[in-house]
């Protein structure tokens, strides 16, 4: 009998398919999300922040010992900029998740290719076709009836969840710079260095000067105790995880397709909500989520197809 040149296994094959890929990202960045709402009913978000990032960077910079970073550099302040903007809509996303329910946290979150659409269009002076201009406004629809004034979710949890929305799509932007400089490592170090820094001041500044108001930026540090460390290290992991099954999706397949993928986080959030006490979403939020997600699909695959067409 020959057995050379086994067939790759069915799991194998699956591990090297970029929309699998994807699909894991979702859930990772979903179990992050679920994570931190369990350790926010007695830890503070800004907390949160810093133990997510705080592995992450342990985990990247193990990566660097094996495979040195390999880029020309020479863009510190964008870098810098990058770091700080992302870690400044990780503090509205943060506290969204430890303070409404998981599905609105994530969707707000994931507005960031409409951002980045109106950005385009009215800062940086792209070209925008009438079609992406109606993919666009069908996303504000959406966000709109998420928007909505009702008593489950306070005014400010909402401006916090387009803050992390916008100031996400600003961070994308300067990503999409940095990529010409540095190693795809360094950009997301800058972020996590910023993501452990700012934190730390904060949960300093909240000791020192505690305010109601802005505790999504400044709240005292509070010990992890018991099964809490468990859940922080599935924190940490699983962000890093899905950052990584990010990487892998992007790499092997077309960005058009494994992109919108992505937002399976929000049925993902949904469910894990659901186990964990969050009231199923009423008809005028899944109609906003709905818009908003069909919204990303078309305005990704949209700006991709030029790309796949050279």
């Amino acid at each position: 009998m020959n057995h050379q040149n086994p067939t790759p296994s069915s799991v194998m094959l699956l591990f090297h398919n970029g929309i699998f890929n994807m699909t894991l990202a979702a859930f990772s960045f979903a179990l992050m999300g679920a994570s931190a709402k369990w350790l926010g009913n007695r830890l503070p978000s800004v907390e949160l922040m810093f133990f997510r990032n705080i592995i992450g960077v342990m985990l990247i910079g193990a990566t660097l010992f094996r495979v040195p970073l390999r880029q020309k550099g020479g863009k510190p302040g964008l870098l810098i900029f990058r770091g700080i903007i992302g870690t400044m809509a990780l503090f509205g996303f943060f506290y969204n998740l430890t303070h409404i329910p998981l599905a609105e946290a994530n969707t707000y979150n994931l507005t960031y290719p409409i951002f980045i659409g109106l950005i385009s269009a009215t800062v940086l002076r792209n070209g925008v076709t009438l079609r992406q201009w109606l993919h666009i406004a069908l996303g504000f629809i959406g966000i709109l009836l998420i928007f909505r004034p009702n008593l489950d979710i306070s005014f400010k949890n909402h401006l916090l969840g387009l803050w992390s929305g916008l100031g996400a799509a600003i961070a994308y932007l300067a990503i999409n710079q940095l990529r010409h400089y540095y190693d795809h490592r360094a950009t997301v170090l800058s972020f996590m260095v910023s993501g452990i820094i700012l934190p730390l001041i904060g949960t300093a500044a909240g000791r020192i000067w505690p305010n109601a108001t802005l505790d999504f930026l400044m709240s005292p540090f509070v010990w992890p105790v018991g099964q809490e460390w468990l859940f922080i290290a599935c924190l940490g992991l699983a962000a890093m995880m899905g950052q990584i099954f990010v990487t892998r999706a992007l790499s092997l397949g077309n960005p058009a397709v494994v992109g919108p993928i992505n937002y399976l986080q929000i049925p993902f959030a949904i469910l894990l909500g659901l186990f964990m006490g969050d009231a199923f979403p009423d008809n005028y939020t899944l109609l906003g989520i709905g818009l908003v997600i069909l919204s990303g699909i078309l305005i990704t695959t949209s700006a991709a197809k030029p790309k796949s067409s050279t």
